[in-house]
């Protein structure tokens, strides 16, 4: 009698636990918006776009820097697997390359390292 309540006890609790899968009752936070990971790869784009524009109309160093911040900051909304993380690292740091560039006065530096991190996160589709 006592394994039989053991085995009906331990039957119970492991439906209980597997009954709710917690990927399909799993949400975003409220409040935050998800996106596609090809979303993320053209907005982070633009964001790019965005700063070597403002490198070529020669705005402050603090305006460039806090629009190749904002390009950094938005490509940890990229979420897929381990290997377009790795990638997505190599982005980030181009783009921190690019602000040191542009706090030492060498717009052409910052450009060149803008423009891999363009490459490198178009690159970026390939892996998806």
């Amino acid at each position: 009698m006592k394994i039989l309540k053991s085995a009906v006890i331990a039957f119970s609790l492991t439906t209980a636990m597997g009954a709710f899968s917690t990927a399909a009752v799993a949400e975003s936070d409220p409040g935050r918006v998800s996106h596609a990971p090809s979303e993320v790869i053209k907005e982070v784009s633009a964001r790019i776009t965005a700063a070597e524009a403002a490198i070529d109309n020669g705005a402050s160093p603090d305006e460039i820097n806090g629009l190749i911040k904002k390009a950094r900051d938005f490509t940890k909304e990229l979420n897929a697997n381990d290997k377009v993380a790795r990638e997505t690292a190599k982005v980030r740091d181009h783009m921190k390359a690019a602000e040191k560039s542009v706090k030492e006065a060498n717009s052409s530096e910052a450009k060149a390292h803008l423009q891999k991190a363009k490459e490198a996160n178009e690159g970026l589709k390939k892996l998806l």
